[in-house]
């Protein structure tokens, strides 16, 4: 199990951009549990099942608290067979996507499309609250803004209530 801080700054795209070569590409399902269940033993927080290129899958259960652009994280692989037997729990918050994770000399970046929703957003984590973000030349014309601070765009909400409503999605 890891637990740490999530340092994450996150852009609304208008388009998709031309995906470099090198990316690696991930079909995520994420289910989140519903946050008014209370009682011992109410799971909290995300399921995630990963689908690698090679067709392996990996699966974690996470928590994060607090919001914006620092929040903490608590993150453990769990069994296939765990993620199954939770999922039905996520049965009307879910989110399916894919996933290009691009590695620059700096930083990982992720941009996700969204498959029931016409959403485009990328994303990339630092090691610090101070730490600068230089934004690659493939990825720069296609951000609308950036999203961070807007807790309407984090998947969670997205899952939950769909794109807001007073706001241009992507296309």
């Amino acid at each position: 199990m890891s637990r740490g801080l999530e340092i994450e700054r996150v852009y609304l795209l208008g388009a998709m951009p031309l995906i470099p070569a090198n990316a690696e590409i991930w079909k995520i399902e994420q289910g989140y549990f519903d946050a008014s269940a209370t009682g011992e033993g109410a799971p909290s927080g995300r399921l995630r099942r990963i689908t690698h290129a090679s067709g392996a899958q990996t699966c974690f259960h996470t928590v994060k608290q607090g919001s914006g652009f620092v929040r903490i994280e608590t993150e453990r692989e769990i069994a296939a067979d765990d993620f199954d037997r939770w999922w039905p729990l996520t049965t009307g918050r879910r989110i399916a996507k894919t996933r290009h994770r691009v590695l620059t000399q700096k930083h990982t970046w992720e941009v996700d499309v969204f498959h029931s929703i016409p959403v485009l957003l990328a994303e990339v984590e630092l090691a610090s609250e101070q730490e600068s973000v230089e934004i690659p030349e493939w990825l720069a014309r296609f951000i609308k803004r950036e999203v961070t601070d807007d807790a309407r765009w984090r998947n969670a909400s997205l899952a939950l209530h769909g794109v807001p409503s007073d706001s241009p999605t992507a296309s």
